[in-house]
């Protein structure tokens, strides 16, 4: 895994430096007073900003990270001449531990047929008496109690809407405190006096996404806000440590390979990509051993030369996973907060080649084991026809859903995330949408018509369909 995980840094690595050295863009820069000021009296309507950024091209989509999860193999597993039918099946070929669904009830033993949950017992049809209203008057004594283990226990049936925000920070345990506060401004400080090549990156990311969809563009803004301060957040790179990632780092001019001279860029050691634009790069031969004069102050640093020395780590696409929480918080430095620890918590993982549970690469597995075992004859349909169902899902799993289910819908799926601590909802939930369309599916002769039948789902409500795909099964 960590082998594969290199391999991949070093493709991002070659990525970015090609961009930079064709563009001839220094990779940070110190702003020019002028440059500063316009800056600052822009913060809060960036989005009408149109700076030409055509020359940037993504560093990588999720189709090609895709590719790398599919060349995974254990040299260490040889099954001889058993191979499993299963084996020839599924694109992912990891032998993984993952699990059934007798052990997914287990686990999510909360959402079942007899236990109320928002997202079902709060429709217009059912009587709030019966349950809506007791869930509310408990959430309220839960905050009562600012007790953050009842909190995460709570949201595992849905949280109320007027609740969520306030559940949220409990379960993370973020608080607005004066001095949260002057750091998200000293974040907002730094993007004001310094420029980053990765700052055109997250620009253009968000003009192509978020500023597009229907439900997040409105927070424009708020997106351009939280991800450049982010980028500069030296606090992230603690997640490195649970994290198969490293962070690109490079050397203060003429101190090559003395640890103590070294930096990491982007600061947080984040890169973001682009997402779903096709692109091509032309080949770009970067030096191993470029050095880089960096001026180095107590928490901040800026590059002075346009080339680095080792850049990689590719995680991103992280303005869909901003976006929802701008419903629920309106304050920056919160919003800022919210977002950094659900990233730290969750979402790295969805970018970062691990063995971990809730890890990208167990999730594909888990959602293929979950369509193979329990639906074999629609899998086996769709893997006929050149239409296998992990190249449709995978885009749904990588975001978190974020952008593809309806506003109130998804914050109801990161509710589960969040009580359960685990993204394995997510796949569970991809392999639900597939058994609910199970029946357009079997009719279609192509890879275009299956993800036709797959395209919009917004309509479709979350809960209902994890009870009925966990519950309702037989297994």
């Amino acid at each position: 895994m960590r082998k594969a995980q290199g391999s991949w840094e070093k493709r991002i690595l070659k990525s970015l430096n090609s961009m930079c050295t064709e563009l001839s863009i220094p990779l940070a820069r110190k702003r020019p007073v002028g440059e500063q000021k316009e800056l600052l009296n822009k913060w809060n309507e960036m989005g009408t900003d149109e700076p030409d950024l055509s020359l940037f091209r993504p560093v990588y989509a999720p189709k090609d990270f895709l590719e790398v999860l599919i060349n995974l193999r254990n040299p260490n597993y040889e099954n001889g001449d058993s191979l499993s039918f299963r084996t020839h099946l599924g694109l992912i070929q990891v032998p993984l531990k993952v699990k059934d669904i007798p052990e997914l009830k287990e686990l999510f033993v909360e959402l079942g047929l007899t236990t109320g949950q928002l997202g079902i017992d709060d429709s217009t049809q059912v009587p709030p008496e019966l349950f809506e209203n007791e869930h509310v008057r408990i959430g309220q004594k839960v905050l009562a109690e600012q007790d953050s283990a009842a909190a995460q226990q709570y949201v595992r049936q849905g949280s109320p809407t007027a609740l969520r925000a306030e559940l949220w920070a409990l379960i993370l345990n973020i608080s607005s405190q004066p001095e949260d506060i002057l750091y998200y401004e000293q974040l907002k400080t730094n993007v004001i006096q310094h420029d980053l090549l990765v700052d055109s990156l997250i620009y253009k990311d968000v003009k192509l996404t978020a500023s597009n969809d229907d439900y997040y563009f409105v927070f424009e803004d708020y997106l351009y806000q939280v991800l450049l301060c982010f980028s500069r957040d030296t606090s992230v790179l603690g997640h490195f440590a649970y994290n198969s990632a490293s962070p690109p780092r490079s050397y203060i001019r003429g101190k090559l390979g003395i640890e103590e001279y070294a930096v990491f860029y982007p600061p947080n050691g984040v890169i973001p990509f682009h997402g779903f634009s096709m692109y091509g790069q032309k080949e770009c031969e970067v030096k191993n051993q470029t050095e880089c004069e960096f001026l180095i102050s107590p928490d901040w640093w800026y590059a002075k030369q346009q080339c680095i020395d080792a850049l990689a780590h590719p995680e991103g696409h992280v303005e869909y996973t901003v976006a929802p929480l701008c419903f629920l918080y309106h304050e920056p430095s919160k919003l800022y907060q919210m977002f950094r620890e659900m990233y730290v918590r969750f979402f790295f993982r969805l970018h970062s080649i691990s063995s971990h549970p809730s890890g990208i690469v167990s999730l594909c597995l888990l959602f293929e084991t979950l369509l193979q075992t329990y639906l074999p004859q629609l899998f086996y349909h769709l893997r006929e026809i050149g239409a296998q169902p992990l190249r449709i899902s995978f885009k749904w799993m990588v975001r978190a859903f974020s952008g593809y289910l309806a506003t109130d819908q998804l914050l109801l799926l990161w509710d589960r995330i969040l009580g359960y601590n685990s993204l394995e909802i997510l796949a569970v939930l991809a392999a639900a949408v597939f058994a609910f369309r199970a029946v357009n599916l079997m009719e279609v002769t192509s890879l275009a018509a299956a993800e036709a039948v797959l395209a919009d789902l917004s309509t479709l409500k979350v809960m209902p369909l994890l009870q009925i795909f966990l519950f309702a099964t037989v297994t």
